[in-house]
């Protein structure tokens, strides 16, 4: 097996699979964003517990998400979590990701791993082993995060992207590469032409990869970040890649509009994810906030 040699965690269905059972079911595409702030908590909300500031801090992340999972995730299918918001508080951090991840999955909801990764071919493959797959050592294997799907930055190319797609086909899992994100300066790079702008070049990588990920449904897990804050992109980049799930951040405080994304929906209800992160979190009522974004992002995608 290429991609490190490692055993995967095989799924019995392809992600793209598992997240159009879900749409219909729960008639929704609003993926949860968690993004833990260890220093906005408070020792009284969180439960602090004793010891270590890290540990302390890791129990109140996982408390606060947990919190937002059991009143958010009803109107939800997904979760996204900001792997950095875990990993800075060092081991007890990648104890809260764990935790948290386990709470969405009894929550039935899917875990996508945001880390954006994205290295060297040999560095690649230990990205995915840690992510979706597991590492083969003289002691045994052992598991990685497990998600359903993770975030990958294709910029170094697609050698660099192979072991990657590598283990999340033979994980069942889903990858979504970063095609033209939500941050104010993401023009001076991926908007520029020179030929044809580099979110349009790193659409036809996505593109000319549907069949590795493919589910049964026409759409493929080989997925791509598109922000929803150059809406004017959507259309076209919906056209350059007819297959793929899009995930799509930047709805709420951010700027953009779940009204403005009826494009990136038409190959079908399933066909993008919203990923709200503050919209939902800084609600007073996170459930509430949630089930609006719900209604909103479905009606815009013509279900």
């Amino acid at each position: 097996m290429s991609g490190g040699e490692a055993a995967a965690i095989v799924s019995s269905e392809p992600f793209a699979d598992r997240l159009a059972a879900l749409v219909e079911e729960r008639r929704s595409q609003i993926c949860l964003g968690l993004d833990p702030d260890p220093e906005s908590l408070s020792r009284e909300g969180a439960g602090a517990a004793g010891g270590a500031p890290a540990a302390a801090a890791a129990a109140g992340v996982a408390a606060t998400c947990r919190r937002l999972i059991a009143a958010a995730g009803p109107a939800c299918v997904a979760v996204k979590l900001q792997l950095a918001c875990f990993e800075r508080l060092g081991a007890a951090g990648w104890g809260a990701l764990e935790s948290t991840a386990s709470v969405a999955r009894e929550a039935g909801l899917l875990v996508i791993a945001d880390g954006k990764r994205g290295d060297v071919p040999i560095t690649a493959a230990a990205y995915g082993q840690a992510l979706v797959g597991e590492t083969a050592t003289p002691w045994g294997p052992v598991r990685g995060l497990g998600a359903d799907a993770f975030t990958a930055n294709p910029l170094l190319g697609a050698d660099a992207m192979e072991p990657l797609i590598d283990a999340a086909a033979a994980a069942g899992a889903g990858l979504f590469a970063l095609v033209r994100t939500t941050n104010p300066g993401a023009g001076e790079l991926q908007d520029q032409p020179s030929g044809s702008p580099l979110h349009e070049r790193l659409a036809a990588i996505v593109a000319a990869e549907a069949d590795r990920l493919a589910g049964s449904t026409g759409l493929s897990g080989m997925g791509a970040v598109v922000g929803a804050t150059a809406p004017e992109l959507i259309g076209r980049l919906r056209e350059l890649m007819p297959r793929a799930i899009f995930l799509i951040p930047g709805v709420g405080a951010q700027g953009g509009r779940a009204q403005d994304l009826g494009p990136a929906f038409g190959p079908g209800a399933a066909a993008a994810l919203v990923s709200v992160s503050r919209g939902i979190a800084a609600d007073p009522d996170p459930a509430a906030a949630a089930e609006r974004l719900r209604t909103e992002v479905w009606d815009a995608s013509g279900a």
